[in-house]
């Protein structure tokens, strides 16, 4: 006969182990989200809502002039990167006819798990269309680099593929 004054029910292995399952959980999901409320992610700019903030007919005249102006950016980048170790680049800039573009070129070393490391370095032109820049990576782990080109009033953006910047070994 079953009585809810009973308290055999509780010492059921089967009821136990479903309240220790029930337990974990909950615990393993609290210790994630107090780790995501320490720790936050700077994948996404900590200004994105008033850094760059264009309206829809300024973004799309900003694409049309990226895409009028179709330079073409070769860039020489060392085959292993080691952090805290001065790495040479140099990145050719041309024309849509091929011909070498002067002006101004930054890069900036962009690191999405740590916006606090990033860093911009201003770079040199050693000829027509071809500058020349070292970059120190503070830390190991995966880097894009932003680069900038500016020739008067016309600006060009170019970002690279991500990559890995090792430790010493």
């Amino acid at each position: 006969m079953i009585s809810q004054d009973s308290k055999k029910g509780m010492r059921n292995p089967w009821f136990l182990g479903m309240i220790g399952l029930i337990a974990v959980v909950l615990g393993v999901n609290g210790t994630f989200i107090w780790l995501a409320m320490q720790n936050h992610p700077a994948l996404v700019d900590r200004e994105y809502s008033t850094k760059d903030r264009k309206s829809d007919t300024a973004a799309l005249n900003d694409l049309e002039a990226h895409r009028a102006l179709a330079w073409q950016t070769t860039i020489k980048q060392p085959k292993s990167i080691v952090m805290n170790s001065l790495m040479a680049y140099e990145i050719g800039v041309a024309d849509r006819a091929g011909l070498p573009v002067s002006g101004t070129m930054e890069v900036e070393a962009y690191r999405a798990s740590d916006a606090g490391r990033d860093f911009t370095t201003a770079f040199r032109e050693t000829s027509p269309g071809n500058y020349q820049g070292y970059i120190d990576f503070p830390l190991k782990g995966y880097w894009e680099l932003r680069i900038r080109i500016k020739r008067g009033e016309e600006m060009f953006e170019v970002n690279t593929e991500r990559f890995m910047v090792a430790t010493a070994s």
